[in-house]
This record gives structure tokens, sequence and C-alpha cells, in this order.
């Protein structure tokens, strides 16, 4: 009987361990998304909302902005997304981080500059906080192009 107990224990504890993972997992995939459409919109509340203070965003080019500075380049259309599309996307969550993998094609029209289009891999570091995922990091680099 109590091994059938501890079985039964043992199996519940492991459901519920796969099933946190499963929820943490969608909630980074949501907080992705409206990062995403918060960076096309330019809207500031809700980028402010999705990041932490300490943000590190790291450009392809090899400048990195600061929470302030990325959030305001957004809102001031400095750096202007038109469209954002993210394929191939991995998400893999370590306790109270999730390390976000994918590739991001972008139309733009940065302010000052000639429309264009950029094609990078991203790799973005969340926190689980109380309030949620935020944004602790950024980093971009040149997709390779395909032979």
């Amino acid at each position: 009987m109590i091994k059938k107990l501890l079985l039964a224990f043992s199996f519940l504890a492991v459901s519920m361990v796969f099933a946190q993972k499963n929820n943490d997992q969608q909630s980074v995939a949501d907080a992705s998304e409206k990062l995403r459409l918060a960076m096309i919109s330019g809207d500031k509340a809700v980028l402010e909302s999705l990041i932490l203070p300490e943000l590190t965003y790291g450009h392809s080019g090899g400048h990195i902005d600061d929470a302030k500075e990325f959030v305001e380049k957004l809102v001031s259309k400095k750096s202007n997304f038109l469209t954002i599309d993210n394929t191939n996307q991995s998400i893999q969550i370590v306790d109270k981080t999730a390390i976000v993998r994918n590739h991001l094609y972008a139309t733009t029209a940065d302010l000052g500059k000639e429309p264009g289009e950029v094609s990078l891999d991203i790799l973005y570091v969340w926190q689980k906080t109380k309030s949620g995922w935020k944004l602790l990091a950024r980093q971009a680099v040149k997709a390779e192009k395909k032979k």
C-alpha cells in the first residue's frame, strides 16, 4: 500500500513539474509575442511592462542599448519596425530564466534612413518575476545566408 501511495505521489509530482514547465513555456511565448507587437507599435507602456530596468539589448552591429534607450528608439521611431516575423523559435526554461532563440525577419523605416529589411538570429533572456516574464537581455547576430 505504501509503495502504491509513493508511486502515485511521485507521478503526481512529476506531472506537476511538467505542467508548470509547459505553462512557463507558453507564458514566455506569449511575452515574446507581446514584445514583437510592441516593437512594431512603439507602445511605450507595453514595452516598459515587458522589460527589466537592467535590460541589455545588443544589436547585430555591436551597439548595446540600455532599457531607456531601447524604449526611446522604438517610441520615437528612430528604430521603426513596419513588420517583424519570428520563425524557428525555441524556448528553454532553466529555473526562473528562459532562453529564447529565433530568426527575425523585419521590414524597417527608421527615421532618416531608406526603408530596409533585416534578417537576424536572436537570443533573448527572460526572467520570471512576480508580475510575469520580463526581458533581461537580447543579442542579435546577422543571419547566415543560405547557400
